[in-house]
């Protein structure tokens, strides 16, 4: 009989027991999460938002979609490498601004092999914010498909990142003034999902529609290629919201459960309007409300319970399918993938819920309670309404200035001629299918 001394005893129990992690010091199990978790993010632009928007245009612009989508995860993650995280983020060790991060880490120059950011790598944390960087200019295609030149889609996106993108990031992550006013936003509503929504917004209303818009049929050329990317969007989407706890621990577990229970929620509620108001449920129309629960819930994905995410799924679901059928109907506004009444208004609707239902007097829909300094739901939703409001505003401004700049320098939308031929051919020169 094998007798282990005491001391060997409790040497061998601390194998199989949680490494704390102390300040300064790496967690392996944070570190395996954020691995996976960024993997997860990049997973769902590439391919995941890629399928999704290529099966959704018509058949002469699959490629140009996907083209786009692949050279934005290119492009945004080198503007990112240079001075987008620095933008952002600034330096360790130097106290940022209220607007905009220091130029610490231009090039990235700070970030060292041994740093550390919380219980990670400092590495990690650029590599993870890099993923949010490539996935929000990529949301904003979905705006302006079938009509956009390339080389305005790439000015446009580089300027967007720097100008938008980085400033509200700074603001509300990277020690602004809206974190400092103790705004939530847990993984992006204001940060990713209004700036994509009101960017591809503004770009729908400067370009026009598509031609034969509201006269012509454009039906998606293949639904089973946007089921299968809205798939990948919903495993992804664990990375984006679970991963944005930074940690493998509860918070992390939580926002994981009211991601998938948001999502679902979504996803029924939009079948069901669908089949009230037509008599049929589409396969598009469950798969895109399935999207607008993920984007609501984003922002709330860290302060709410699973009651209350079962509440904002469902709410979603509704609000962002009547905001579509608004915006296309009755404003006769082409926003040709619908960014803005989903992720949009989406982000807009989950901000302002996260407000409500991070009380902790509100039972089972309670969450994590409100901001440090913050003791009501009418404190709380003032934050998160001027979050809104700000956001939504600076965006619209400038993304409208870059919009006349890249026009004026390469013109932003082909020909006529060029628009019924298709983007695949005129800018590609090859097709989606040759069968």
């Amino acid at each position: 009989m094998l007798v282990i001394p005491k001391p060997g005893l409790l040497a061998l129990c601390a194998l199989f027991l949680p490494t704390p992690a102390w300040a300064g010091e790496i967690s392996p199990a944070d570190t395996a999460w954020l691995l996976t978790a960024t993997a997860l993010v990049l997973f769902m632009t590439l391919p995941g938002l890629s399928l999704f928007y290529g099966g959704l245009v018509r058949v002469r612009n699959v490629l140009s979609v996907l083209m786009q989508c692949f050279a934005l995860a290119a492009l945004m993650s080198l503007v990112w490498f240079v001075v987008g995280y620095t933008l952002a983020f600034g330096s360790a060790g130097v106290e940022q601004g209220a607007w905009i991060g220091d130029l610490g880490n231009f090039m990235l120059m700070g970030i060292e092999f041994d740093g550390v950011n919380g219980s990670i790598p400092e590495s990690l944390f650029v590599m993870f914010q890099m993923t949010f960087a490539i996935i929000t200019p990529a949301l904003i295609i979905g705006g302006f498909a079938e009509r956009i030149r390339f080389s305005a889609l790439l000015l446009f996106s580089t300027a967007w990142l720097l100008l938008v993108y980085a400033p509200i990031c700074h603001w509300v992550w990277g020690g602004g003034w809206l974190g400092a006013m103790g705004l939530q936003d847990f993984a992006g509503g204001t940060v990713v999902h209004i700036t994509a929504g009101v960017a591809a917004l503004v770009a729908a209303i400067m370009m026009g529609p598509r031609r034969g818009f509201g006269s012509v049929a454009m039906p998606p050329h293949n639904l089973t290629m946007t089921v299968t990317g809205a798939g990948m969007l919903w495993v992804g989407w664990f990375g984006f919201n679970a991963g944005s706890a930074v940690a493998a621990d509860q918070s992390a577990a939580m926002a994981m459960l009211v991601t998938h229970l948001s999502a679902a929620c979504g996803s029924l509620a939009w079948m069901a309007m669908e089949w009230l108001r037509h008599g049929k449920p589409s396969v598009l129309g469950i798969v895109t409300g399935m999207v607008a629960g993920l984007g609501t819930i984003t922002p709330a994905s860290g302060s709410v319970g699973p009651a209350a995410a079962v509440v904002i799924g469902l709410t979603a679901g509704v609000v962002c399918y009547f905001a579509t059928i608004t915006l296309k109907n009755r404003l006769k506004i082409d926003d040709s993938l619908d960014v803005f009444p989903v992720h949009g208004v989406g982000g807009i609707l989950g901000t302002l819920l996260a407000g409500i239902f991070c009380s902790p007097n509100l039972g089972i829909f309670s969450g994590n309670g409100f901001s440090d300094g913050i003791d009501s739901i009418g404190g709380q939703l003032a934050v998160q309404a001027t979050g809104v409001g700000a956001t939504f505003l600076y965006t619209l401004v400038v993304s409208w200035v870059l919009f006349k700049v890249v026009d004026a320098l390469v013109g932003l939308r082909v020909d006529s001629d060029e628009e019924t031929i298709g983007l695949d051919l005129v800018l590609h020169d090859e097709r989606g299918y040759d069968l």
